[in-house]
């Protein structure tokens, strides 16, 4: 092993819980904190919570909700799209409205003078 490149080792280094709990082991650092250990962490305990140490549960709660609305949104969006798609405009063209109009009436005297009609 190098000698002066490798950092100093604590055979006799501090561990401190958020739980109040400690106990020493070896590490590169004299006193090291930690959120969670065997005392406190739901899986050792058997105890139904939710650790949540920096807000992460209600980040994600919030961006649920926020994927949750953006999606009523989109249906709602697409929900127009198809009514406007499935409503028909109707475009007369003056040049082809005009010679159906103007027939119709025609026959239609045409019929009533000749007494088919009536």
């Amino acid at each position: 092993m190098k000698k002066g490149i490798h950092p100093e080792y604590y055979p006799d280094a501090k561990v401190i819980c958020a739980c109040g709990h400690t106990w020493t082991t070896g590490s590169t650092k004299k006193e090291i904190h930690t959120d969670m250990c065997s005392q406190c962490h739901p899986f050792f305990t058997g105890e139904q919570r939710i650790v949540d140490t920096a807000g992460q549960v209600e980040r994600f709660e919030r961006r649920l909700g926020q994927r949750r609305e953006f999606e009523s949104k989109a249906v709602a969006r697409e929900r127009k799209r198809a009514e406007r798609r499935r409503r028909e405009v109707v475009v007369e063209v003056p040049g082809e409205a005009e010679p159906e109009a103007a027939a119709a009436p025609g026959e239609g005297e045409a019929a009533q003078q000749s007494g088919e009609g009536a």
